[in-house]
């Protein structure tokens, strides 16, 4: 992980403030969703894009039954010999 050297602080309710400079230089914008994970007692932040739950692409996605499913997967799953 590569530090940016900014320090900030979390407020009452909870809320962190991005800087403009981050925010611009990942391409965050208002209104943009983000995913938040953990690692240990690290907490990482990404910009949420959608992607395939089966092979995480995030190219050619298309929403099935509320999941996320990319074209190649598609094709896959349309030439499976299912039952009835």
């Amino acid at each position: 992980m590569k530090s940016t050297g900014i320090i900030r602080k979390i407020d009452v309710l909870g809320r962190l403030v991005l800087p403009i400079e981050l925010r611009r230089t990942l391409d965050i914008e208002t209104g943009d969703e983000i995913e938040i994970f953990t690692e240990g007692k690290t907490v990482i932040l990404a910009k949420y894009e959608d992607a395939c739950i089966f092979c995480g692409s995030k190219r050619n996605v298309a929403d099935f039954a509320g999941k996320k499913i990319c074209g190649a997967c598609r094709e896959k799953i349309a030439k499976l010999d299912l039952p009835d």
